[in-house]
């Protein structure tokens, strides 16, 4: 075999993004100024990053990407932004070094463990939102960290090459390619003629969002109706609601805050879960284009219809009243909040909660499992298999079943009045295989390598790990239940976990096609 790949045109263009990637260091390294905690280790990290940055960037001083060298880029720059990230965590880190069956409550989780560090800041990246932070040892660490943890996702959530294609011309010549890589969905649309328009334009959409509720959350603590909601926390979790992420500096999540508050969150966290290729058409004045969506409306369907049977589950007693602040009998208020919030933040990958899920019993808890296969919608930042997929499947399925009983008739695929293409459709099938099969072989690792090590795991802890990490959507149940950690994994799952939320996040295909072109058998 010998490796047809010219990596290091890919590899010099890694350092270029890693170059800039530094340079967003500089806000939590306002932070720290601001608080003045952990001033030195924001410095050291920019220049620790720009070094290594600008040494990648001189493997080649002309570099040429082919279809190979951009899915090299795409790969490599994700595992490339977890490395970068990990620096502050590893400088910052202080207390015990955390190991197999570590006191959860120990000052941090990041001394001495790199895999520990890597596993927070891939998460990050990813926007998967699992944490090796407890309950307890998350509000431990300095405001500048836990802000560069929040930043961390935001980065990811668009996409961190289509931020690059946006403001480097250098990469804008391969853009569309690169894009497809990275982009969530089986299809990307192009926008306008030049692709780095259109990725200007999206994060252009996705910073107006985000802007919008950070002054949203913080006109709610100026108006009274959220008292500990100050700039800080609303510029946080104005990080982390846009691109799905679920981190906060808080150990309650959102649980930490008025009702004001989570409710003022979960129009925008399922307005992440939508293509914002359609947000981008209503900004042009061409409303019909959102509501003739075939996705859209699946998506806001599958929504409505998960809540209103979450909402039942708990009217019927599904969870203690301490499992969600409030009573459970009678339509009140608050039941309808908890379910909303819940399904608004599981169902598109957010990994927010206002309620520990772990605590509710089965039936809610298997509702709550089938929301997170579902997913967000091409082209925005959720997580999960995506619900144009699961249209794609359906509408493929009941047309093998008819062209069975029907021999004769051809009877094509359609979606939005248009036909889908059998590649597309192949291509989705192949996807969604692979992914439940990833799934699956996991899940019975993760609990074996626990069972290996005496960590006691239920199938459902086992199998939500594996979920909650390949779909990026973050918190599982049980010990992984939104205000638990994964602190006590071993380092092999942690590894693996690693490894599912980088597949994850570039959607499988394109890192095993990497692998199988770039290898030539001679």
């Amino acid at each position: 075999m010998t490796w047809r790949t010219d990596w290091r045109s890919s590899i010099s263009l890694v350092g270029t993004v890693v170059k800039y990637l530094a340079l967003t260091m500089l806000v939590p390294l306002v932070v720290s100024l601001v608080y003045m905690e952990d001033v030195w280790v924001f410095v050291v990290s920019i220049v620790i990053a720009v070094l290594i940055g600008v040494s990648l960037e001189r493997l080649e001083s002309d570099p040429d990407l082919g279809p190979d060298e951009a899915l090299l880029l795409v790969s490599v720059v994700w595992f490339a932004a977890a490395f970068i990230g990990m620096i502050p965590y590893l400088l910052a880190g202080y207390g015990t070094e955390s190991t197999v069956g570590a006191d959860l409550s120990s000052a941090s989780a990041f001394s001495g463990s790199i895999i520990n560090a890597l596993f927070e800041s891939m998460s990050g990246f990813t926007t998967t939102g699992s944490t090796l932070l407890g309950e307890i040892s998350v509000e431990r660490h300095s405001h500048a960290l836990l802000m560069w943890r929040q930043l961390t996702q935001w980065l990811g959530g668009m996409g961190i090459i289509v931020l690059m294609i946006a403001i480097l011309p250098e990469l804008a010549v391969n853009g569309a390619q690169l894009m497809q890589s990275e982009a969530p969905g089986p299809e990307l649309q192009k926008l306008t003629p030049r692709i780095a328009e259109t990725a200007r334009a999206l994060w252009i959409i996705y910073f107006g969002f985000t802007v919008a509720l950070a002054c949203l959350l913080y006109g709610l603590h100026l108006l009274g109706y959220a008292p500990n909601m100050d700039l800080y926390n609303a510029i946080a979790h104005a990080f982390t609601t846009m691109p799905t992420g679920g981190f906060s500096p808080q150990a309650d999540s959102i649980a930490a805050f008025s009702a004001a508050v989570q409710w003022a969150i979960i129009p925008f966290m399922v307005a992440a879960g939508v293509n914002f290729a359609l947000f981008w058409h209503v900004l042009r004045g061409e409303a019909r284009t959102i509501v003739g969506n075939a996705e859209f409306r699946v998506y806001a369907g599958a929504i409505a219809v998960f809540i209103g049977v979450v909402a039942f589950l708990l009217f019927r007693g599904a969870a203690p009243p301490t499992a969600i602040g409030g009573a459970t009998e009678g339509v009140t208020e608050n039941t309808l909040r908890q379910a909303a919030f819940q399904i608004g933040s599981l169902l598109n990958s957010t990994g927010y909660a206002t309620a520990d899920f772990a605590t509710w019993d089965t039936h809610a808890q298997i509702v709550l499992l089938f929301a997170m296969f579902v997913g967000g919608s091409a082209g925005s930042t959720g997580g999960g298999i995506k619900v144009i997929r699961w249209l794609v499947v359906l509408k493929a399925i009941r047309r093998e079943l008819f062209v069975s009983a029907n021999p004769d008739t051809i009877k094509p695929v359609r979606l939005n009045g248009l036909v889908v293409d059998e590649d597309a459709i192949r291509g989705i099938m192949v996807f969604t295989l692979l992914y439940i099969v990833l799934f699956g072989l996991s899940a019975v690792f993760i609990t074996l390598d626990s069972a290996r090590v005496g960590i006691e795991l239920t199938a459902l802890e086992g199998i939500s790990a594996a979920l909650a990490t390949l779909g990026n959507i973050g918190p599982g149940f049980g010990q992984l239940g939104p205000f638990g950690s994964f602190l006590f994994f071993s380092d092999t799952s942690k590894l693996l976990m690693v490894f599912l939320m980088w597949i994850g996040r570039l959607e499988i295909v394109p890192v095993l096609a990497l692998f199988i072109n770039s290898l030539d058998r001679s």
